[in-house]
């Protein structure tokens, strides 16, 4: 198809002109701009435009939604028109991320340098728990502990407690590689730097409150500048801030000293300065913020308990969803390490298994076997301390489980925090969260856990029952005046667009019957699954329809086939999209997940070439579920009748189970 050259203009002048386009790349449907300036887009000239179906602003990219076939013409075009350089979909990410405002960015941050270490901590905190079980007095023997009864295992729980305790011991020196990774430098330094931080010639920061009531605290004597010689075992902020200024540093002077020299000047040079700082100026000053923030979490918890368990175990699901929840790690490792323990991490703990529990009742309300299957998978990993696929792939969608979850867990938490039950370590989230618990309060934590299986899975029960009773008196209802519908649909050659017929009864091609049905066209399923409507796509460009109308399919399978004999119009370069052309010019999109552009084809597998003619049923690419699940891109598949296409009448939506080139999902009628 050919575009008109003015039109791609008035798209640049309508995003603020070329001087406001920082980078632009595209996908198979929209072209994806990082700008200058959001404000300066003129909203209403994009709407005007009859090349763009759509548009909207999403983790700091403007996209504006071209269609499948075109947008790789209008992305040249535009190119050519500003003179501008091709970006790829990583350097617009990239601009993208600098437009977040400071909070948004902060937390990514944080998320970036403690998610890599989570792996070291989980493991501390599930050893810190058997050693919990086996020195714990009160466990299995009345003011004893099992290692008292049974001296023979007191050496085994040693080595268990040194195993464990080391990743807390030098805590710093994770951080600091994952924080001087994360800040441009070279990790290895972090690690250095971090160690420089606990050095053994150093008093243990765990010592420093009693060194300072016995006026024992060592100092260095630095031409008159007292320097208190403490470590930092345990702390958070003074590692993060000194890998901050490492990294700087260490970049600074790679881009100034001549490689002959680079090995014995940047790396000393930096280490050096640094580790002075961290212990004159840094350390002290980060210490002090650190002890600060963790007296006022203090005095909150002891003051208002339960408004803070209230507050924080009911609220705790919606940080998940925001990514916030990863802040709080580092103000559970601060507490961690400056008081003992942890009041937050129990109802973090709560929360897993209230979101586990509201998703597992969903499989006493769901109909669907493919949702009670993900209702019940997703609980199970809820309950093991990962909520993601509870939370985004059941309870968000259905939106009163997630609320019911809250609900469980704001009880949960008030009777944690009422009753002082604090964690050892963190890293252990769900039922196993019961490690991390000082054991002797074992029993409480026990009774929150029972309220939090209980409490979301009764009410997302009896709801969602009531609900659906609801629906279906609705639906019953409107079957009354449906005989008199079908036959005055039948004569028109119409039928309804949410109804589900019988195969046997579905309206032919007409190839099969003439010109009886010469504009009707069926929409084979290309995958086996659950055919939705595009409502619950989660992408703005396919769910409010700015593409065209359709379908969309959750797929519990990996190969998609052909849904009629076609023509493949084009194949999408990261192979996760495929357009098909009918005999009559009809050209259907079929996209796999949503943003799996970004996987660069990874995880697809292409059978077809463009320009190849295809039967229906015949393979057309094959995914790889767990690749994009564990990237954490949705499966849902879109299949798209793109806008633009004159020959176009309407389309109907079929929904439901559907099984691969044998149950209809659209059926499109054509004009003439």
């Amino acid at each position: 198809m050919a575009i008109d050259k003015k039109q791609v203009e008035e798209i640049v002048r309508a995003v603020g002109g070329k001087e406001n386009i920082e980078a632009a790349t595209h996908c198979v449907t929209r072209l994806r701009f990082a700008l200058y300036d959001e404000s300066k887009v003129d909203t209403e000239s994009l709407d005007q435009n009859d090349l763009v179906k759509g548009q909207f602003s999403s983790q700091g990219q403007f996209q504006v939604v071209i269609g499948p076939g075109l947008v790789d013409k209008v992305y040249d075009e535009m190119i050519q028109i500003t003179g501008g350089d091709r970006s790829s979909k990583d350097d617009v990410k990239a601009v993208a991320g600098k437009k977040q405002n400071p909070i948004q960015r902060a937390i990514k941050t944080l998320s970036d340098i403690f998610i890599p270490i989570l792996p070291a901590i989980i493991t501390a905190g599930l050893l810190l728990g058997i050693n919990n079980i086996l020195t714990g007095p009160g466990i299995f023997f009345d003011g004893k502990s099992l290692v008292d009864v049974y001296p023979a295992w007191k050496d085994l729980a040693s080595i268990i407690n040194t195993i464990a305790s080391t990743a807390f011991t030098f805590l710093p020196a994770l951080i600091g590689w994952a924080a001087v990774k994360r800040f441009g430098g070279s990790p290895l330094l972090g690690i250095v730097l971090g160690l420089i931080l606990v050095h053994p010639d150093l008093l243990s920061a765990y010592g420093y409150a009693d060194a300072v009531n016995n006026g024992t605290v060592p100092t260095w004597n630095l031409f008159g500048w007292e320097i208190e010689k403490i470590g930092y075992q345990g702390q958070v902020l003074p590692v993060l801030v000194s890998a901050y200024l490492l990294a700087k540093m260490e970049i600074f002077l790679n881009k100034r000293v001549h490689d002959s020299i680079k090995l014995l000047v940047v790396a000393p040079v930096t280490l050096l300065i640094t580790g002075f700082l961290a212990f004159t100026i840094i350390g002290p000053v980060t210490f002090a913020i650190a002890n600060a923030i963790t007296s006022g979490l203090i005095y909150v918890y002891d003051s208002y308990a339960a408004l803070g368990g209230l507050i924080y175990g009911g609220l705790y699901a919606l940080l998940v969803i925001t990514g916030m929840h990863h802040t709080f790690l580092a103000v559970d490792v601060q507490l961690i390490g400056s008081q003992g323990g942890t009041f937050l991490w129990p109802m973090l703990a709560l929360s897993n298994i209230a979101q586990g529990s509201a998703a597992l009742a969903m499989m006493l309300v769901l109909r669907e076997k493919k949702m009670r299957g993900l209702a019940a998978t997703s609980s199970v990993s809820a309950f093991l301390g990962v909520t993601e696929p509870a939370i985004f792939g059941v309870n968000i969608r259905y939106r009163y489980p997630f609320i019911f979850g809250m609900i469980g867990s704001a009880i949960g938490g008030v009777l944690l925090t009422m009753n002082n039950v604090q964690a050892t370590s963190i890293g252990v989230g769900g039922v196993p969260g019961f490690l991390s618990i000082f054991p002797d309060k074992w029993g409480v934590f026990f009774i929150g856990m029972a309220i939090v299986l209980v409490v979301p899975f009764v009410l997302t029960v009896l709801f969602g029952r009531a609900k659906l009773r609801k629906e279906d008196r609705s639906a019953s209802n409107e079957t009354v005046a449906e005989p008199k519908a079908a036959t005055s649909q039948s004569a028109s050659g119409v039928t309804s667009s949410t109804a589900k017929t019988d195969p046997s009864q579905r309206t032919r091609s007409a190839a099969q019957v003439g010109d009886e049905a010469v504009n009707t066209l069926e929409i084979m399923a290309p995958l086996t699954g659950q055919a939705v409507s595009l409502e619950q796509v989660p992408d703005p460009a396919f769910a409010e329809k700015q593409m065209g109308e359709g379908v969309a399919i959750e797929p519990s399978g990996n190969v998609v086939v052909a849904p009629f004999d076609a023509q493949v119009a084009h194949v999408i370069k990261s192979k996760h999209a495929v357009i098909l052309e009918h005999a009559s010019g009809l050209q259907v999109l079929i996209h796999v997940g949503i943003n799996t552009v970004s996987l660069k084809g990874e995880g697809f597998n292409m059978h077809v070439e463009a320009g190849e003619h295809v039967k229906a049923g015949q393979k057309l690419l094959e995914f790889d579920r767990k690749v994009i699940e564990d990237a954490g891109y949705p499966l849902i598949t879109p299949i798209i009748i793109p806008d633009g296409q004159d020959m176009v009448e309407r389309v109907e939506v079929t929904t439901g189970d559907v099984t691969s080139n044998q149950n209809g999902v659209l059926k499109v009628h054509l004009k003439g």
